[in-house]
C-alpha cells in the first residue's frame, strides 16, 4: 500500500520494529557507542555507532521514503553531509555550481574543496545553460532551488537532461522546501542534499545532515565515506530529527500560509523596495515551481529602502528573531551579507543582487496578525 506524504511522516511503512521495541510507539535511543556480539561471526547487525545505530538507521528509511530514494545517510550538520558528498570527487575533477548558493556551500567549495584540487566554475542555473561550461573533467553540477538567498527557481526536469546527456551526476540542496513540497529523484536529480537542522528537525535545537539517493553504487559509496570520515548524525540527535518530521506537514502547511500573507504585506509596504517570492505570478519561476513542487514554501527575501531602516528593523522586531537559520517553528530574519554570506567576495554578492538592503525571512507557524503586527511596530518605530 502507497501511502501519503502525511501518513509517511508518521509511519515507516515497512517498519516491523513495535515487536521488537517493546511495542514502543516512539522509535527508542539506542544511546550506545558499541554492541555485544554473540560470537565469533555472530552479530546483531551492528557492530560501532559510526557505523550504524539503529536509531539513526530508523531515521535514514523515513528520509529515503520521504525522498523516494533507495539510499539515505544522516550525518551530524548540512556541511557535514556537502563534506562528505565532495569525496566522491577527485583531484582535477571539476563541478559547476550555481552562482546563489547558501554561504557556507560556496566557502566550503572555495576553502577546502578548491584545496583539495577540485575546481568548480559558478553558472546562473536558472538562466543559462549550462552546456557551455561544461569540459572534460567535469563530474557534477550541484545547485540549490530555490536559492539562498534571492529566491532564483531552476529546472530539475531540464537541467537533468542535459546532465544526463554528458553523464553527469546532478546534486539538488532540498533543504528550503523539504521532501514535503518538493523531490528532486522524481525530477532526474541523482543526489539529494537536506540540511536536517532547517524544516526536517524543525524546532532550532539540533544539527543534522542529509544525503539521498536511488542509485545503489553512489549510496555504497557514500556509506563507506559516511563510516570512514565519521561525521555521522548521533542517536539522540537521530531522535530528535524524526520527531520534528512528524509533524513536516503541518508546520510547512502553516508556515508558507504564513509567507504568502506576509509576501503580500511586504509587498504593500512603502519602505520595502521588492519582494522575492516564488508564489508571485511575476516572479520569473513561478510556473517551474507548479510544475516542480507541491506548494511555494515559506522563504521570502525583501529589499528594505535603506541600511538605517535594516538595523531600525532587526533592533524593534520583538517576535521575530534576528537569527541564523530557517525552517523551524520561529519566525527567524537573517541579514545575509553579515551572516549566511559573510564569507563571499563583494563582487559575487553584486552579482547575485545580495546588498546591504537584502534581508531574508524564514517565516514559522506564529498567528499572521501577530506577525504582521510586529512588522507594523518595528516599521513604526524607526524615523529617519
Amino acid at each position: 500500500m502507497g501511502y501519503s506524504i502525511e501518513t509517511r511522516c508518521q509511519h515507516l511503512e515497512e517498519d516491523n520494529s513495535r515487536q521488537e521495541c517493546f511495542g514502543a510507539v516512539s522509535y527508542p535511543i539506542y544511546q550506545t557507542a558499541t554492541f555485544a556480539h554473540w560470537g565469533v561471526g555472530k552479530s546483531t547487525g551492528y557492530d560501532y555507532s559510526r557505523s550504524q545505530n539503529p536509531t539513526r538507521e530508523h531515521l535514514e528509511k523515513v528520509m529515503a521514503g520521504l525522498e523516494k530514494g533507495s539510499h539515505a545517510i544522516a550525518f551530524s550538520s548540512g556541511l557535514a553531509a556537502i563534506t562528505a558528498l565532495m569525496e566522491l570527487f577527485q583531484p582535477g575533477d571539476h563541478l559547476i555550481m550555481d552562482e546563489d548558493l547558501y554561504g557556507g556551500s560556496i566557502r566550503l567549495f572555495q576553502s577546502i574543496s578548491a584545496k583539495n584540487g577540485i575546481r568548480f566554475t559558478k553558472v546562473d542555473c536558472s538562466s543559462k545553460d549550462i552546456s557551455r561550461f561544461i569540459t572534460k573533467n567535469t563530474k557534477a553540477v550541484f545547485i540549490e532551488t530555490p536559492t539562498n538567498p534571492m529566491m532564483n527557481v531552476i529546472d530539475i526536469v531540464k537541467l537533468s537532461e542535459i546532465v544526463r546527456k554528458e553523464k553527469l551526476l546532478l546534486i539538488v540542496d532540498n533543504t528550503f522546501l523539504s521532501p514535503y513540497l518538493q523531490n528532486p529523484l522524481e525530477l532526474g536529480a541523482d543526489i539529494v542534499v537536506h540540511s536536517g537542522t532547517k524544516y526536517l528537525g524543525g524546532h532550532n535545537d539540533t544539527l543534522a545532515g542529509f544525503l539521498v539517493t536511488d542509485q545503489d553504487e553512489i549510496g555504497e559509496k557514500l556509506r563507506v565515506i559516511s563510516k570512514t570520515t565519521g561525521a555521522v548524525l548521533s542517536p539522540f540527535d537521530a531522535f530528535l530529527v524524526e520527531r520534528g518530521i512528524k509533524t513536516l506537514a503541518v508546520r510547512m502547511e502553516r508556515a508558507e500560509r504564513n509567507a504568502q500573507e506576509l509576501a503580500h504585506y511586504l509587498k504593500k509596504h512603502p519602505h520595502v523596495r521588492k519582494v522575492v517570492y516564488p508564489g508571485f505570478m511575476e516572479h520569473p519561476g513561478y510556473e517551474i515551481m507548479k510544475k516542480q513542487a507541491r506548494g511555494f514554501g515559506a522563504m521570502i527575501t525583501f529589499e528594505v529602502d535603506s541600511v538605517q531602516m535594516v538595523h531600525g528593523l532587526l533592533e524593534h522586531l520583538q517576535l521575530v528573531k534576528f537569527a541564523e537559520s530557517l525552517g523551524g517553528t520561529e519566525t527567524l530574519i537573517t541579514y545575509p551579507i553579515v551572516q549566511t554570506h559573510a564569507d563571499v567576495s563583494e563582487d559575487e554578492l553584486k552579482q547575485n543582487g545580495i546588498t546591504d538592503c537584502i534581508l531574508r525571512l524564514s517565516v514559522g507557524i506564529e498567528g499572521i496578525e501577530d506577525l504582521v503586527q510586529d512588522f507594523e511596530y518595528a516599521f513604526n518605530y524607526y524615523k529617519y
